[in-house]
């Protein structure tokens, strides 16, 4: 019996407990050779949403295409779709081995929302694999373990048809560089998010992670929320189509990427509330309410008189239907 089939009698005592003993992996326990044997036919590919990401997106699509594209046959296609990029992220993703897309010449006809949702939805548009790869463009010192790890509960476990990728994030403030504290619209907003309204949840060890993994028949079955409520919304939703055993997670080790100031961070979070509404909507544990605010309002303090500035931001991501819904509509 392998270390995360293990389980005690306090963990089937508790189901996330009783879960995380049977559904956490670790990316060392798949090999690339071994994941190509159990493909079986299946195609596989890997995605990158990004924006102005040209000084990290080339070093992720160069060792994704090196070790797993030519090295061993396991990705089938390697897709950067582009997000409105105003650097050079497409030409260095082209030259690194990436086949680019420009997110706005996806399913034209259907329009085109700025965020990371509209991005990963169109990119169901825009490839064909029937297990899709997501992972983020701003990872700094990458390793293709990220890719191999995701896939393999895909690939090996009957059952399985998404994983997520788990990890420490180290928080640098320019100073130094702490073992933790990347994650803090994770810690604040998401897991008391879930915390509330889907405590089976509980046992993900990073619940916005941006890396992770899918059957194509199980993320095209669901909505798509709007920029970074995206990455809550798709765990919800198939949680509550597929179960937790059809849920995995992977421990990818450490990632490190850029952080966002407060600002920033404040909208994501606001992100995080609209997709869990939607959902809460969606799965009837709430109705009739009135509809949420769709702006935020941040205070600065000023430098010229000292005092504060307000500032008020529009935050309505939207959201996008199922894709097998949009495929049967054209």
């Amino acid at each position: 019996m392998t270390e995360h089939s293990r389980t005690t009698l306090a963990d089937r005592a508790d189901p996330v407990r009783a879960w995380s003993a049977r559904r956490t992996y670790r990316a060392a326990d798949f090999r690339p050779g071994d994941l190509v044997a159990a493909k079986a036919g299946r195609r596989i590919s890997v995605v990158l949403p990004a924006r102005d990401e040209q000084s990290t997106v080339g070093a992720i699509v160069a060792a994704l295409h090196s070790e797993l594209v030519q090295g061993v046959p396991l990705i089938d296609e390697l897709v950067v779709v582009d997000s409105h990029s105003t650097d050079a992220t497409a030409q260095v993703a082209r030259s690194a081995g990436a086949r680019v897309v420009a997110q706005g010449e996806v399913l034209p006809g259907l329009g085109d929302v700025p965020g990371k949702g509209e991005a990963l939805w169109k990119s169901l548009a825009a490839t064909d694999g029937d297990i899709i790869a997501f992972l983020d463009s701003d990872l700094r010192d990458f390793n293709p373990a990220f890719a191999t790890g995701l896939l393999g509960p895909l690939l090996t476990e009957p059952g399985v048809v998404f994983s997520k990728g788990a990890y420490d994030r180290p928080l640098d403030d320019g100073r130094t560089v702490l073992p933790a504290g990347g994650g803090r619209v994770t810690e604040l907003v998401a897991r008391p998010l879930i915390a509330t309204y889907w405590p089976a949840l509980g046992g993900f060890v990073q619940p916005l992670a941006g890396e992770y993994a899918g059957t194509r028949e199980a993320l095209e079955s669901i909505p798509f929320a709007g920029a970074y409520g995206v990455d809550l919304g798709i765990l919800v939703d198939l949680y509550e189509a597929y179960g937790l055993d059809a849920l995995a997670q992977v421990d990818l080790g450490r990632r490190v990427h850029r952080h966002s100031p407060d600002s920033a961070l404040a909208v994501m979070a606001m992100h995080q509330h609209l997709a869990m509404l939607s959902r809460l909507r969606r799965h009837g544990r709430v109705t009739g309410a009135d509809a949420p605010g769709d702006t935020l309002t941040l205070h600065r303090r000023d430098p010229d008189d000292g005092g504060f500035r307000a500032e008020t931001v529009r935050v309505d991501p939207g959201e996008r239907p199922p894709m097998r819904e949009v495929r049967a509509g054209l």
